[in-house]
């Protein structure tokens, strides 16, 4: 199911002005583990010719994102996921692998696949195949998530965005990352197929400018490539 996806920039105090609103109404998401949330770490690939990369910029109707993702610096738990938007309406596939194929994946190698479209190991093999996908720049940020069953409402707070061309060393810890700067927080808001009108009075949106803020198009500028 595509799920409607909207993104608001605002500022560090107005991120925790509406935190501290969706705090009493919404329940956090299980994956934190802290009263400050949780570290997301993504692997972004891109093929030779960085059409990822330019549809994003380019704010293409259609559009596809390649990621490893890991939480809280763990390699405990690593998704392969596979990110299609359409407009403002998102699809994603996503499974757990092994260390042995995450590391497969970013030198380039194919890893066990079944051959449905929605596996998200045979897209990236078959993107490996036949465009060269490769590992392109590692991103992290802090997140706290809020959930509302009704609408399955998806209410994200990321901040401290910041980046690193040590795409080799990814999984580890040996990594030093580069802040975007004034650039680092976003307000996101998923949902299926309506949104409660208690949550977007408790967000008060009007105030805030929605944008096609895309995390792996500013890290990528941030180093000009």
């Amino acid at each position: 199911m595509y799920r409607v996806e909207n993104k608001y920039c605002c500022s560090i105090q107005e991120m925790y002005q509406l935190q501290q609103r969706i705090d009493t109404v919404l329940q956090a998401d299980g994956n934190e583990n802290s009263a400050e949330g949780y570290c997301v770490f993504s692997l972004y690939f891109d093929d030779l010719t960085d059409s990822c990369l330019h549809a994003a910029k380019e704010g293409a109707y259609r559009r596809r994102k390649y990621r490893i993702r890991i939480y809280n610096d763990s390699l405990d738990l690593i998704k392969l996921e596979v990110k299609e938007k359409r407009g403002s309406k998102v699809f994603k596939i996503s499974k757990c692998i092994t260390i042995e194929e995450m590391q497969k994946l970013m030198c380039g190698q194919c890893i066990p696949a079944s051959s449905s479209m929605e596996d998200p190991a045979f897209l990236f093999n078959l993107a490996i195949r036949t465009q060269a996908l490769r590992p392109k720049t590692a991103i992290a940020y802090e997140r706290k998530a809020y959930v509302y069953p009704s609408g399955n409402v998806r209410i994200t707070f990321d901040r401290n965005v910041r980046t690193s061309r040590q795409i080799s060393d990814w999984g580890t810890r040996n990594l030093s990352y580069t802040p975007l700067w004034g650039q680092d927080a976003v307000l996101e808001i998923k949902y299926d197929e309506f949104m409660p009108k208690f949550i977007l009075q408790l967000l008060e949106l009007n105030s805030q400018q929605q944008t096609a803020y895309s995390k792996y198009c500013l890290c990528r500028e941030r180093f000009f490539i």
